[in-house]
């Protein structure tokens, strides 16, 4: 018995022996340096690791066989080789420069050899991302409007995103997606880098600051199943990774100068090398226009620093430095009338708004061993946001110019740090991964509402003084503290199939302390009830949050993912306390909770179609949102009686249901049919979601049984792109169907002459058009956007900067000059 049990025992750890390791170095064949970071990709198994600094690399656990190995590295041609393995092997690879007379379209289609779509692969740096709905964005593919941040060209093979249009050359990203509020990417957790660039993760998250295109080496898109590594979100991540200093030069200048419609011009500039251990990259960008409507002429300033220091090969630190400062006019909102009469009018002369964002950053990054690395972010941040003017809930009422400006000061302060420990380990012969992380962060932000000056002029200072009849409407500070530990691990059950479970633990507390003024006019505006009313609150909870996701590789390049991940959104206290004609919020609102979940597949089709398809659910259980009902104050004699206007009413709506397809798809038609024209390049690319939804319960009236807002059936973008040698040209076409702005389902009136902020928001369609042309060290890029100059609009807005509609942007065209030094 005891010989039975060590034969079985014996052959067991001769099968969990037989597992052998692939180590190298990736060199230049011309200098013989280290190539750092270089991707080697198994294209037997689909596997893909990235060298360290030194060009170093190891891949275990792989058994007896033959193993076809892709070399990739941005500045060297693409290296395949076979490599037989029946014991632990060490194979070195050397790639050769990249020749400086390559044109554009086979540099574009270079990098579409390996990587055409896109994702983020399993472990990058200390995250971790198997099983996960991942997009990625890369910017040198990108044929689009990128020095006005034109977010539907920039987004548009990520799927399913609502966008919101504003005609201000991408001051602010406005982007939401299964139902989600697209103004400022609220539902989102937006960083760059890493770190957090919302003016309050918890209390306001809502991004005024948006990096320039022109500056990132990608964006980062992960879907809900973000929620147990980045936090209380529905949205997912959006992080926007800054282009790194290069490694072969003290200096490299890049400069780019665009003009474009209704006197638009930016200047960006960029400055970036490595001297030894030092490297660095900056960047000045300038961004001016006057708009397409009156009242609507902006100016911006943008800052950038990253100074890096390599200690040694284990250790780097960065320091990192964001500067914002932009002030804009704002037209203010139309009604349906209005807009289909005149787009361009505007009857708001003296609206104005400022944003000034100062973020640091120190991030360390540490190799514990060859198998465990360390990073720690510390990060803060000092803003402000200011709005000023008039916002009167009738849309259609002329500004008075004899009455003094409504003003809204918000201040942020807040600091956090984020640690993470992402460690491999061997489980029964396969490599497994486990990551665990902490974050704190604390906020202390100030606001105060309250009458401004009676002049045009931006003027950001209260005039109490000046207007003795008129008070602060409200004043608060609202201090906020956040705890969380997260963790996943990947498991590697075969060497196909992976199942990475994860969870985080949220330690939350919100505050507000502060007064509101509670006053009740008749329809003569005499003054009924003037009341001041403290509002003290504290809001502790703590919770966990669960998920799982699973990768199963049908082959080296497709892959079968699904995932599962509880999702949970503090409500935010600063958007409560605002005093606004435009509607009410509920006094007792609360955090919304439920879950995502993604099923789908995604990969490629030898070297003419990249595809992901996918199937979701999103499940939201309080969800906040707006109806349309009548006005209730407390009178006189304190009693809630209503006073004969309608008014968005904001707070936990109900439960709601959404689920959908989401579908891409890249054609590559050269490779298809010409593949030896290496000279030419064309592609056609769709990007299409399906999405239904419904409030499931709900005890507002005329609620249960509604579409969800925010959300058009049908969202569609597709597009053709062509080159020859040096020149690279894309047509695309972007197509939503109608969407619901309220719960209640509202329709659209044209004829609607008062309010604007009520109603649907009709379907449109956009043509745009972009090229680019590369000789030298110089390129030329120019382009029309809203190609057939439709009309329309794509949000109503209850504030600022309405309210009322937002037309979009009639036909533009724009012009880039860069140079390369």
């Amino acid at each position: 018995m005891r010989l039975k049990v060590f034969s079985v025992f014996f052959f067991f750890s001769l099968f969990m022996n037989a597992q052998y390791s692939l180590s190298g170095k990736v060199t230049s064949s011309e200098s013989g340096k280290p190539v750092a970071n270089a991707e080697i990709w198994n294209k037997t198994t689909g596997k893909l690791v990235v060298a360290n600094e030194n060009g170093e690399f190891e891949i275990t656990g792989l058994e007896e066989g033959s193993y076809v190995f892709a070399v990739f590295s941005y500045e060297y041609e693409i290296l395949e080789r076979e490599v037989l393995l029946d014991q632990n092997t060490i194979e070195n690879f050397q790639l050769s420069p990249l020749a400086e007379s390559l044109s554009e379209v086979m540099i574009t289609d270079r990098r579409e050899q390996l990587f055409a779509l896109r994702k983020l692969r399993k472990v990058e740096g200390t995250a971790i991302y198997a099983g996960k709905k991942s997009e990625v964005v890369l910017l040198d593919k990108v044929s689009g409007n990128l020095a006005a941040n034109n977010a539907r060209q920039i987004y548009s093979q990520v799927v399913g995103l609502n966008i919101y249009d504003n005609g201000d050359a991408g001051l602010q990203l406005n982007i939401g997606g299964r139902g989600l509020d697209p103004n400022r990417t609220q539902n989102f957790n937006t960083r760059q880098n890493g770190y957090d660039i919302s003016a309050d993760v918890l209390g306001y998250p809502e991004s005024y600051y948006t990096p320039p295109p022109e500056a990132l080496r990608e964006i980062q898109v992960v879907r809900g199943a973000a929620s147990l590594q980045y936090g209380t979100q529905f949205g997912g991540l959006i992080n926007f990774r800054f282009k790194e200093p290069v490694e072969d030069k003290k200096i490299e200048l890049i400069s780019r100068q665009s003009v474009g419609s209704y006197d638009l011009f930016t200047s960006f500039n960029s400055l970036s090398g490595t001297v030894g251990k030092f490297s660095y990259y900056t960047y000045y960008n300038y961004k001016g226009g006057k708009g397409f409507r009156p009242n609507s002429q902006y100016d911006s300033h943008n800052a950038f620093a990253h100074l890096g220091w390599k200690f040694n090969d284990r250790t780097n630190i960065s320091l990192e430095y964001t500067y914002l400062d932009y002030l804009a006019q704002q037209p203010g909102g139309l009604t349906d009338s209005q807009f289909y009469k005149d787009p361009d009018f505007s009857n708001r002369e003296r609206n104005w708004f400022d944003v000034n964002w100062n973020l640091f950053a120190l991030k360390l990054e540490h190799k514990l061993s060859d198998k465990t690395d360390l990073s720690l972010n510390v990060f803060g941040l000092n803003a402000t946001r200011k709005a000023l003017g008039f916002r009167q809930n009738r849309v259609a009422l002329s500004d008075d110019l004899e009455e003094p400006r409504e003003l809204l000061v918000d201040d942020f302060s807040n600091w956090g740090a984020e640690a993470r420990v992402l460690t491999r380990y061997d489980l029964f012969g396969e490599e497994s991964v486990l990551l665990l992380g902490s974050k704190y962060y604390q906020a202390y932000n100030e606001q105060q509402q309250g009458p401004g000056s009676i002049s045009a002029d931006p003027d950001f200072d209260f005039a109490l003084e000046s207007f003795p009849n008129y008070e602060r409407q409200s004043k608060f500070e609202f201090p906020n503290k956040n705890l969380a530990f997260f963790g996943e691990n990947i498991f590697n059950i075969t060497n196909n199939f992976s199942v990475t479970p994860g969870f985080r633990f949220e330690y939350i507390n919100t505050q507000s302390d502060g007064f509101y003024k509670n006053i009740v006019k008749d329809n003569a505006q005499n003054t009924l009830l003037n009341e001041t009313l403290e509002d003290d609150r504290q809001f502790e909870r703590s919770f966990v949050l669960l998920g799982v996701g699973s990768s199963y590789n049908l082959n080296a390049s497709n892959e079968l993912y699904a995932n599962f991940s509880q999702n949970y959104r503090s409500v935010t206290f600063n958007d409560i306390r605002v005093v606004n004609p435009s509607f009410q919020v509920d006094p007792n609102i609360n955090d919304e909770e439920g879950f995502t979940s993604d099923l789908g597949i995604r990969g490629r089709l030898k070297d003419f179609l990249s595809y992901d398809a996918s199937v979701f659910a999103l499940r939201y259980n309080d969800r906040i949102g707006e109806t349309l009902k009548p006005e209730e104050r407390v009178n006189a004699e304190g009693e809630l009686k209503e006073t004969g206007r309608l008014v968005r009413f904001r707070g936990n709506i109900g439960d709601a249901f959404i689920y959908g397809l989401e579908t891409f798809a890249e054609w590559n038609l050269r490779n298809s049919f010409f593949s030896a024209a290496e000279n030419y390049r064309l592609s056609v690319f769709v990007n299409a979601a399906f999405t239904r939804s419904e409030y499931v319960a709900s005890e507002e009236v005329n609620v249960k049984g509604n579409e969800v807002e925010f959300i058009p059936a049908v969202n569609l973008k597709t597009g053709l792109n062509f080159g020859y040698k040096n020149f690279l040209a894309g047509l695309q076409y972007t197509y939503l169907s109608e969407q619901f702005t309220d719960a209640t389902n509202a329709p659209q009136l044209k004829n609607e002459n008062n309010r604007g902020i009520q109603g649907a928001v009709p379907s449109y369609g956009i043509v745009d058009f972009s090229s680019s042309y590369s000789f030298g060290r110089f390129r030329l890029e120019a382009g029309i956007n809203n190609l057939l100059n439709n009309s329309y609009f794509t949000r109503r807005a209850t504030g600022y900067p309405g309210p009322g509609i937002i037309p979009a942007q009639p036909i533009t065209w724009y012009a880039t000059v860069q140079i390369k030094l």
